[in-house]
Formats: C-alpha cells, sequence, structure tokens
C-alpha cells in the first residue's frame, strides 16, 4: 500500500475502530457482544492450534529428552567414577589394616625373642635362582643386610638371605629341598635337623632315636654358630605325624611349618641376634584344651515293685 493521504486516514480509522472494540469488550465482560465471533474463530482455529501443538510437542520432548539423557549419562558416569574410587579406598583400606596386623605379629615376635630386625616387603616369589623357592625382599647391602641372615615373619622362621645386591636381597625359603636348620623340640629339647619339602611337610631328623614324642609337639631353632645362618629360638612348626623306623638310630618326624610361604608379605631380616637363647619365649602360650560338653544323665530304671510283707499271727 502507498503511503498516501487515504491511506494514513483508513489507519486512523482501523486503530480507533480497534480501541472502540476493545472498549466495548471489556465493559461488556460476560454480555460482550464480541464473545460470539471469539467462540466462533476459535472453533475455527483451535483444531488446528491442537494439531499444531501436537505436531511439536513430540519434537520438543525429544529434545528435552536429548537434554535430559546427556546430563543423566553425565550423573551415571559421575556415580560410576564415585562407586570405583571408593571401592579403591575401601581395597586400600583393606590392605593397610592387614598390613598393620602383620607388621603388629612381626614386632611382637621381634620383641619376645630381642631380635634386632629391619622390616622388608616381598616384592618377587619365585625360583630366581637354580629353581630354589626363593623370595625377593626390598631390602639390601645399602641398608646393613648381609648374607646367612636369619629372615622371620610374625609366625615363625620364613628362611635365610642367600644373595645381596644394593636394594634387594634373595631369601631361601624354609621349604626349599635343600634347605636344613638346626631344631629344638620344646620342653624336652630334643635336638634334630629340619629339612624342606616343598609343598609337603618339613622332614626332621631327630638324634635320640628314643626320644618321647608325641603329634602336636612344638620346635623352634636350635641356632648356629656365631648366629649365622640361623638365631635361636624362631618358630619352625609342630608335629604332624610321627614316621615308624624301628631299627633306626634317628626318629623322623614331619612337622608343618608354622609360616604359610605362599602368602608373604612382611618379613623381617634379624640383624642382630639376642643376647641369650630366648629358648621357647617366641612360641604363642599354648591354647588350653576345649572343655569336654557335659552329657546329659541317663534316666535311672523304675525301681522293681516289691510284695509288702504280712506279718501273721500266731493262733493261741
Amino acid at each position: 500500500m502507498r503511503d498516501t493521504r487515504e491511506s494514513r486516514l483508513l489507519l486512523i480509522l482501523l486503530v480507533a475502530v480497534s480501541f472502540a472494540l476493545i472498549t466495548v469488550d471489556i465493559r461488556g465482560g460476560d454480555a460482550s457482544p464480541l464473545n460470539g465471533p471469539r467462540s466462533a474463530a476459535a472453533s475455527v482455529f483451535g483444531p488446528v492450534e491442537s494439531g499444531v501443538s501436537g505436531l511439536v510437542r513430540p519434537i520438543a520432548d525429544g529434545l528435552h529428552s536429548l537434554r535430559d539423557s546427556g546430563s543423566q549419562g553425565d550423573r551415571i558416569r559421575a556415580l560410576e567414577q564415585q562407586n570405583q574410587l571408593l571401592k579403591q579406598q575401601l581395597t586400600s583400606s583393606d590392605e593397610v589394616k592387614g598390613r598393620n596386623g602383620e607388621m603388629t605379629k612381626l614386632l611382637g615376635e621381634a620383641g619376645a625373642g630381642q631380635y634386632t630386625i629391619k622390616a622388608a616387603q616381598v616384592v618377587a616369589i619365585g625360583a630366581s635362582q637354580d629353581f630354589s623357592w626363593t623370595i625377593t625382599i626390598d631390602i639390601g647391602s645399602n641398608d646393613g643386610i648381609q648374607r646367612d641372615m636369619t629372615v622371620i615373619d610374625g609366625d615363625g622362621l620364613v628362611g635365610r638371605v642367600t644373595t645381596v645386591a644394593p636394594t634387594t636381597s634373595t631369601v631361601l625359603l624354609a621349604d626349599d629341598p635343600r634347605f636344613t636348620v638346626g631344631t629344638r623340640m620344646e620342653g624336652s629339647g630334643e635336638v634334630g635337623f629340619a629339612t624342606g619339602e616343598g609343598d609337603a611337610p618339613m622332614r626332621v631328623e631327630l638324634l635320640n632315636g628314643q626320644a618321647d614324642v608325641k603329634v602336636g609337639d612344638r620346635l623352634v631353632t636350635f641356632g648356629s654358630e656365631d648366629d649365622k645362618p640361623f638365631v635361636p629360638g624362631v618358630p619352625v612348626g609342630k608335629v604332624t605325624q610321627i614316621v615308624n623306623t624301628p631299627g633306626e638310630l634317628t626318629k623322623t618326624l614331619l612337622v608343618q611349618p608354622f609360616v604359610s610361604f605362599t602368602t608373604l608379605d612382611l618379613v623381617g631380616v634379624v640383624v642382630q641376634p639376642p643376647a641369650t637363647d630366648p629358648r621357647y619365649a617366641v612360641l604363642p602360650p599354648k591354647q588350653a584344651p576345649p572343655a569336654p560338653t557335659p552329657s546329659a544323665p541317663t534316666p535311672s530304671a523304675p525301681a522293681p515293685s516289691g510284695t509288702s510283707s504280712a506279718h501273721a499271727g500266731k493262733k493261741n
């Protein structure tokens, strides 16, 4: 439309009419003469509006879903990371508790035997030299470790140091077939020699073939000259079987070691032996045998019924 005098007058007239209709509608309220035309317009345009809304709503919902799925995915990933972190913390906490327990046992054993030790961690286990049963620990000559030092853990004798490097050492385990250590029986003091048998119990030959031994008796190290390679009094194991060897000058025993060689973690190298032989002081106190379970009393049998004696009178 051209910008002419007539078009301007028409625009002013339309605006005036619009204001007039708005005023009439507001003042009329529910009786407004425009309600009819408004309803008619709603009837015509309402379905179109609903249809357009029906078409647009799935698109909007899809966009919202994509947005929410992205945020939910982020939250899920964050929760998974938190869960993994918690698992790691729990595992680390369990390891710390386990290490603290092992260290407590190790220090307790060293204190009971008056051994001066240097604690070490096992960093490798296996046949590291000539297919021997060995472990590698994380201390060496830089820490004052020397060949033929006794190695213990919180349960007893682990082995002896065979090879020393500046920062690591190799330990020959007591279950190695070439391992031999002098032993002393608890109580009787009978002396023998224990030899490693791999996965099987150690074999001990007592020098006294007539020694009085029973299953469950315990042994400790006898000690070596100048305390190398073995200091005295370290728990070795307990007797599980007495081998019948008639006519032999010695007595053969099978002994289960106190140490679990496949689960070694923290160990101690004895760098200074005790001033005196601790004998059996390092062995844990013997556990009292369980009290017998009292048996239920046996019900007594009923007494047999007897006949009452009648006192017969004499006739005069």
